[in-house]
């Protein structure tokens, strides 16, 4: 039986540190926030506004390598690389305002603060990780699922920096998620480790292949890669979307881009609650059957009634996130041990790489499609993400 009484503190601690990341997560869509005042300025196209978010994508990738070639999370006093990363994230972003919006360094300072999320979600996860209670009554999938719910609201936040910061421009986005970050950054040194904290297992570039050899992972990272196929793209061009639904000036969907994404954060704590008490790999599953029919639903609601298609958005805000946290849960209890931080490191890395792609994608699918069918070609993700996990289910305890 487990032990059902929690170390002291530890509420106060987790509360610091998902404070701390849903501000510095704030740069990571900036450039997405500003996106419809570059549009109606004339100062970007659909296709270079695509690439402010891919450039983050990939640096996260970029970051996410060479964080795990080099163990800095375990060699470093990780609230310290925390915030570290958060201040580079900070100044490349507080940067973007006194550079042209888009072109090779507005993108270069977006890769930059790519690449300084890695040293800030992964460690986050591992500080959280580190107060998780085991045994029957184990809450490892909420702790991972509270993280991954900072992450969600932190990525929502720039849309309301705008309005916030009404007459500033293009740059309120940059300016208000950059002082975010660097607050955010401060606010770890608040937190402390809870007792579990301990190294990961090294990169062995060596093992890859056994993420796509061994049955189990390979059905767990064709779940996330279904997962990841369908968020980041869907995070960053719903604000257009409900820009197009709602008419108006730029940036007046803002209020409605945060609420639709931040109600992922509410999913991603009932998921984690579920997962731990069902089975994780049946709760991603059905989080993904959820998203996957809102993507082919969006469009066509806009086409009746703009509250239907908000409706329809705020569910498929809900859903698209809730199961994040799952798919690094199964990767942990699937991988022997010795595998887990080249397994972690394998999923991460793909699946950011295919955001880029999908990212990319949409305005081409805009253009060929119109937004009423555009984000059906998300479907296909989740839906496949969603066989793969049931087919998993079975493999998977629930905590």
């Amino acid at each position: 039986m487990g032990d059902t009484a929690s170390p002291p503190g530890k509420a106060r601690h987790l509360g610091t540190l998902c404070l701390a990341v849903v501000l510095v997560l704030s740069v990571w869509f900036a450039g997405t926030a500003a996106v419809p005042s570059l549009l109606a300025g004339g100062l970007v196209t659909r296709a270079e506004a695509a690439w402010l978010t891919a450039a983050v994508q990939l640096g996260f990738v970029a970051g996410t390598l060479v964080s795990a070639v080099l163990s800095l999370a375990d060699r470093r006093d990780p609230r310290l690389l925390f915030l570290a990363s958060a201040l580079v994230a900070a100044a490349a972003t507080l940067a973007q305002t006194q550079v042209a919006p888009s072109g090779i360094t507005a993108l270069a300072l977006r890769f930059v603060a790519g690449a300084a999320m890695a040293g800030v979600y992964p460690v986050g996860m591992k500080l959280a990780a580190s107060w998780a209670k085991g045994g029957r009554d184990g809450d490892l999938g909420l702790l991972i699922g509270l993280l991954v719910g900072a992450l969600t609201l932190g990525s929502a936040l720039p849309h309301l920096i705008p309005t916030l910061l009404g007459g500033i421009g293009w740059q309120a986005a940059y300016l208000g998620a950059g002082v975010l970050a660097g607050i955010g950054g401060l606010a770890i040194l608040g937190f402390r480790p809870g007792p579990l904290l301990g190294t990961r297992p090294p990169f062995r570039p060596s093992q890859m292949l056994e993420a796509w050899r061994n049955r189990k992972l390979r059905y767990a990272n064709l779940g996330y890669l279904g997962h990841m196929w369908e968020l980041y793209a869907m995070w960053a061009w719903v604000g257009l979307f409900l820009a197009g639904v709602l008419g108006g000036e730029a940036g007046q969907a803002g209020p409605w881009v945060f609420a639709v994404m931040a109600a992922g954060a509410g999913g991603c704590v009932l998921a984690g609650l579920l997962a731990d008490r069902w089975n994780r790999a049946s709760v991603a599953a059905l989080c993904m059957l959820v998203s996957g029919s809102c993507a082919l639903l969006v469009g066509p609601a806009a086409m009746l009634a703009p509250a239907l298609a908000i409706g329809v958005a705020l569910v498929w805000g809900f859903a698209v996130v809730a199961d994040s946290a799952q798919f690094s849960a199964c990767v942990v209890t699937l991988s022997p041990p010795d595998y887990v931080g080249t397994m972690l490191t394998v999923q991460t890395s793909l699946g950011f790489l295919l955001t880029a792609g999908t990212i990319g994608l949409m305005p081409h699918a805009v253009s060929a499609l119109g937004w009423h069918w555009a984000f059906a070609v998300l479907a296909p993700g989740p839906f496949l993400g969603a066989w793969a996990m049931w087919r998993l289910r079975g493999h998977v305890a629930p905590a």
